[in-house]
């Protein structure tokens, strides 16, 4: 699932910046948008 991050984070060693889309599997997503540290997004 593709994200857009609303704070700065650690993930897997990989340092993941607020305002930048990745791709994070579907059950970290998940809890991600649920606790509002990124929000789905569509974006290429």
């Amino acid at each position: 699932m593709k994200l857009k991050m609303n704070v700065q984070t650690a993930y897997h060693g990989q340092l993941l910046r607020a305002g930048k889309v990745y791709e994070i599997e579907d059950s970290i997503a998940e809890r991600w948008i649920a606790s509002k540290i990124a929000e789905k997004t569509e974006e290429e």
